[in-house]
């Protein structure tokens, strides 16, 4: 038996997160306390609650002896959009739904993703750099990554976090911030590609989406409705296109199912 002793340096942080828009308590993560600014932005802007940078002027972080608490600053025109998502209950990590006080909020009300095609190879050198490219993971082996490659396979911008929903709430926030075209690349994700990612990926504007891990059926479902290119299980020379696989350009022809295909380039 191999055993090591833990070191709290090696430890993920993971700490509540409280986002306070123009003064109203919306919700509660847990969170890991970096790229906050971002993570406000990219909150907001996921969760349907602005419609663009320019209508958030400014996030506070406030540390408190049981937490953070995000003080954001947003348009007058958009605090009816807080009465209508108002949540009021914490969220456990990364968790997009609890909290929420109606069944009418789990599904967004969203626009058609932009058509895009997505070269297999470039998918596979995206997911393959990406590892190098996590700090957090390779130190601590417990947060996800949420990514934006370039169309070359070129990793952009990369988010860390305990919780996969906010670590691609940090990057769309980032992305946002750079005033990056969300056409013109496509989002990488450590995780599984649950509903609210998929959800989340439609918001920011971007039109594929690729996961290591699987999809749900949920996801797929809201995949295919709003025109998004869904892959998963991307790990080394595979990969599952559960939308559009027409779109996956490779010299390889792709096996196509139901609701999903297998692709081994």
């Amino acid at each position: 038996m191999n055993m090591q002793l833990a070191s709290r340096a090696h430890l993920a942080e993971e700490v509540p997160v409280a986002l306070v828009f123009n003064g109203i308590s919306h919700a509660v993560m847990m969170a890991t306390p970096l790229h906050l600014e971002d993570f406000a932005l990219g909150f907001a802007l996921s969760e349907g609650l602005i419609d663009q940078a320019s209508q958030l002027y400014g996030v506070e972080v406030i540390q408190q002896a049981q937490g953070i608490e995000l003080q954001i600053d947003i348009a007058a025109q958009c605090e009816v959009r807080l009465k209508e998502r108002k949540r009021s209950m914490a969220g456990r990590t990364g968790c997009g739904l609890c909290g929420t006080d109606s069944l009418d909020q789990v599904k967004l009300k969203l626009s058609q993703a932009p058509k895009v095609q997505l070269d297999v190879q470039t998918m596979q050198r995206a997911h393959a750099g990406l590892r190098a490219l996590q700090p957090l993971k390779l130190q601590t082996g417990a947060t996800h990554a949420a990514a934006w490659s370039d169309m070359n396979g070129v990793i952009q911008t990369v988010r860390e976090d305990v919780g996969r929903h906010n670590a691609l709430d940090k990057l769309i926030g980032a992305m946002s911030k750079a005033g990056i075209h969300a056409t013109q690349g496509f989002i990488c994700i450590t995780s599984r590609a649950s509903f609210e990612m998929v959800q989340k990926t439609i918001q920011s504007g971007a039109g594929a989406l690729t996961a290591v891990s699987a999809p749900t059926r949920l996801a797929v479902e809201i995949a295919l409705s709003h025109n998004l290119l869904l892959a998963g299980q991307v790990r080394g020379d595979s990969f599952t296109a559960y939308s559009y696989p027409e779109r996956f350009l490779t010299t390889v022809p792709i096996e196509s199912k139901e609701t999903e295909t297998h692709g081994h380039p």
